[in-house]
């Protein structure tokens, strides 16, 4: 016996019908795909207008329906007092006492059990009986009737009463006017029809309107922006004065822009840096061999060629340098994985040979950070060979850890030489690329001028910062990096 869907598996494809039906009728009638709106301004005015039409059609229905509930309580309440009235009269006997019905009351009419009229307001003196086979059972009944000739153009509420007279059962009905309501309907009605369209046109148009002059400042954006390329990064969008979404989009747009600005000129100011770093070696390389070539005395050429061999090293360093800074400023990911700092920075010191003068430490430790080892390790490279270069004496290499409690910890990781030091205005020039604040000094000794950008650059990409700081004597470089969370 097969079994029958679950309610969550019904659900489930009530709602995939329901999703697909869109495109189903939109692939059905073509038409309607093309007058689907495209534009922002045509949507937001189609959804406005059909909220709004949906909400006016909701008020008038329950506009007309309030307006008939109560205009027909009110009549009924009349039609029900005269009733009462008329039977209290008709079971005592009175029944030839019985007045003619007010204003409110259009008719009435006392109905023996066998269909005999008892008494009739003067309208319908002459007439039958109103219903055929009038009920037995006492109590009160409601109807709604369009009774001719009593009032041919408009409905009566009738309320039937049934009552026992001296001579039996007898039925009295006695109707009110429905005209004061059927006016009231026809004339909400024909306001209605005539409103409703004038206001939904005037909500349609100032939509149309509203959302025109919101998106206009888009569209100038947008125009501005499509106008934009490689070569006209220095053009700003306009930003409006109405301090919405649509100036702070804009002001995000030239924000976007200006970096965008300042990434091409750092990368043709980075080219031409680079070209002219490689061209002085190359060079020098050239000179070397056109000169090993020109001459015949055996003894010269080892001297030729371990130049040479200096010259490609130093081409070879500075070939790495360029695709490192490359690879970083591709923001490739870097492997977190955490790793002792101090066992890290022991490691690389370990590892160097032939330093000028001796490196101290006093390293932490269990300072654990979350990076790359071969990227860290070779900003702490980078930081002894600078304070290398410019040592008189010895380099202090310190690490420690700071903050705790509501302050989050950071590894801190000090490089001191005892040099020259660097002047309190060129501490952020150190880390451009290319800079050198001695430009006498050599190459050969100064460098290409790339190793602190890399090291802050690789700090940056590991969530920390490098600095050159106040020293007492020489210069002071701080590493900073967040410290790995504990569990």
């Amino acid at each position: 016996m097969a079994e029958s869907p679950g309610p969550s598996r019904l659900s489930g494809r009530v709602g995939e019908l329901l999703r697909r039906l869109p495109g189903a009728v939109l692939d059905r009638w073509p038409l309607l795909r093309r007058l689907r709106p495209t534009t922002v301004r045509a949507r937001a005015t189609v959804g406005a207008g059909l909220v709004v039409a949906a909400a006016l059609a909701l008020a008038s229905f329950a506009l007309l329906g309030l307006l008939e509930a109560n205009l027909l309580r009110n009549a009924e309440n009349d039609a029900r007092r005269q009733a009462e009235t008329v039977a209290e009269l008709a079971a005592t006997g009175r029944l030839g006492r019985a007045r003619p019905p007010g204003r409110a009351v259009e008719f009435v009419q006392v109905v023996s059990a066998d269909g005999r009229v008892l008494f009739s307001s003067p309208n319908l003196i002459g007439m039958p009986a109103l219903p055929p086979a009038p009920p037995g059972t006492p109590g009160p009944r409601l109807h709604t009737w369009r009774v001719r000739p009593v009032d041919g153009d408009h409905r009566q509420r009738v309320v039937q009463v049934v009552t026992q007279t001296p001579d039996g059962p007898a039925t009295v009905y006695a109707g009110a006017s429905l005209r004061d309501a059927d006016a009231a309907d026809d004339t909400t009605t024909a306001a209605l029809v005539i409103g409703m369209p004038l206001l939904l046109a005037t909500v349609v148009l100032v939509t149309w309107r509203v959302t025109g002059h919101a998106l206009r400042p888009v569209e100038a954006i947008r125009a501005e922006v499509a106008g934009i390329s490689d070569r006209d990064l220095h053009r700003r969008v306009p930003v409006p004065a109405t301090r919405d979404e649509v100036a702070r989009l804009a002001e995000t747009m030239n924000a976007t822009l200006d970096r965008l600005e300042a990434s091409g000129i750092r990368q043709r100011q980075f080219i031409a840096d680079a070209s002219h770093e490689l061209r002085s070696p190359i060079t020098v390389l050239r000179t070397q061999l056109e000169v090993a070539l020109a001459v015949r005395d055996p003894e010269l050429w080892p001297e030729l060629i371990g130049g040479a061999l200096e010259d490609i090293e130093r081409l070879q360093h500075l070939a790495g340098d360029l695709l490192l800074l490359a690879r970083i400023d591709a923001a490739q990911p870097v492997a977190a994985v955490p790793l002792d700092l101090g066992a890290l920075v022991r490691e690389v010191l370990e590892a160097r040979l032939g330093d000028r003068v001796p490196v101290r430490t006093d390293l932490a430790a269990d300072v654990e950070v979350t990076g790359g080892a071969l990227w860290l390790g070779r900003v702490v490279t980078n930081l002894v060979d600078n304070a290398q270069r410019y040592a008189r004496d010895g380099v202090d290499v310190t690490l420690r850890t700071t903050g705790g409690g509501a302050v989050a910890r950071t590894a801190v990781l000090e490089v001191v030489d005892d040099g020259p030091g660097i002047p309190a205005g060129d501490r952020e020039r150190v880390f451009e690329r290319f800079a050198r604040l001695d430009d006498s000094r050599s190459r050969d000794h100064g460098g290409a001028g790339l190793g602190l950008a890399i090291a802050r650059d690789l700090s940056t990409h590991h969530g920390g910062t490098l600095t050159a700081e106040d020293c007492a004597s020489g210069a002071r470089l701080v590493l900073r990096l967040p410290l790995t969370p504990r569990a």
